[in-house]
């Protein structure tokens, strides 16, 4: 294969929210992602990776990994990107990292040869439609963020506050959309096992993470419990080595690209848990619409959408992703398909 000089940058962004974000475990007004481009050949390719906080990750961390490894990862072909998968995938730096150059390379790849990733993947790019995430706020505002989110045919809402049936209840007043909830490790058996008669009536279809990922007995008993709803493992669902335990003990996982570092992690993953009768979310962190265009390349393979990410900040330093009733629509361009915003 033909050798080409690499040059390998990387930046920090900070994204900003729209309004403040709530989980069981934290709040953020900011995320900060890492950009990494490449120019190799005459052709320029960007990727994204966000910090996994409750890992330990940081930007800064991911950006003195990739400055330190990145090169050498890539190496002198970026059309060998199963190699380049392997050599991340044995490296022991920040899986944010490893999105970033992962994705940084797809998209060279596609631009290099003019064709869009998903087809570079054999996929077909059209999804199903994404939720759109509600924090953990008061049932009034609750409220407000939906009516200033329309058109949307599913509402992921936070949980673990001082009122989820309250704010659930809420939402279903005002809108027919499908439910589901994260707890985020927030919930106990206990709690879970007293709302599910009420969750049910609200038509809630499932619930991601109730409980903390090494709770493996509170898992185990749910699974016993009548009426229960569907469970998909989020935190607990990390990389390709851990579908099999999820198997055991749910019924999805979330599949991020920021946990398992990168497009073709995460397309192991999807054929292993499809092969384990697993169903699979396509999730995201908060992410610009660079970072989501990277995950979207894979979401034919998954049964259910949260790529919301950049839906949910102000900032723009890409564009080119579309969005058609409540569905995240893919470009027809080479690579990934965006622009970025100094180049506009």
């Amino acid at each position: 294969m033909a050798r080409d000089t690499v040059a390998v940058t990387c930046r920090a962004r900070t994204l900003h929210l729209r309004d403040t974000f709530t989980i069981a475990r934290s709040s953020v007004d900011t995320e900060e992602v890492l950009v990494v481009r490449v120019d190799a050949a005459g052709a320029t390719g960007h990727g994204e990776g966000a910090p996994v906080g409750y890992a330990g990750e940081s930007v800064a961390g991911m950006a003195a990994a990739v400055e330190a490894d990145g090169a050498a990862l890539l190496g002198s072909d970026l059309r060998d990107l199963e190699g380049i998968a392997r050599r991340l995938r044995a490296w022991d730096g920040p899986q944010g990292a490893k999105m970033a150059l992962d994705g940084a390379a797809h998209d060279w790849v596609g631009r290099h040869y003019g064709l869009p990733v998903w087809r570079l993947l054999g996929l077909d790019g059209r999804q199903p439609p994404t939720s759109f995430t509600i924090g953990i706020s008061s049932v009034e505002e609750t409220v407000a963020r939906v009516r200033r989110a329309p058109g949307f045919e599913v509402y992921k809402v936070k949980v673990g506050g001082p009122d989820d049936l309250g704010r659930l209840a809420a939402i279903r007043a005002v809108s027919p959309a499908r439910l589901r909830v994260d707890g985020n490790e927030g919930w106990t058996l206990d709690g879970v096992r007293e709302l599910l008669p009420r969750l049910r009536e609200l038509g809630v279809e499932l619930i991601e993470q109730p409980f903390p990922a090494a709770d493996l007995d509170s898992f185990a008993r749910y699974r016993e419990l009548p009426g229960r709803l569907p469970v998909f493992l989020d935190e607990g669902c990390t990389d390709l080595a851990s579908v099999p335990a999820a198997a055991r003990h749910a019924d999805g996982v979330v599949v991020k690209l920021a946990k398992c570092g990168g497009i073709r992690e995460a397309h192991r993953m999807l054929s292993a848990a499809a092969a384990l009768g697993l169903r699979v979310m396509l999730g995201c962190m908060i992410e610009s619409q660079l970072g989501i265009a990277q995950a979207a390349q894979l979401g034919s393979l998954a049964d259910l959408v949260d790529l919301d990410g950049h839906l949910l900040i102000s900032d723009q330093p890409f564009t080119g992703l579309g969005l058609d009733a409540g569905r995240v629509v893919l470009p027809d361009a080479p690579g990934l398909g965006l622009t970025p915003a100094e180049a506009r």
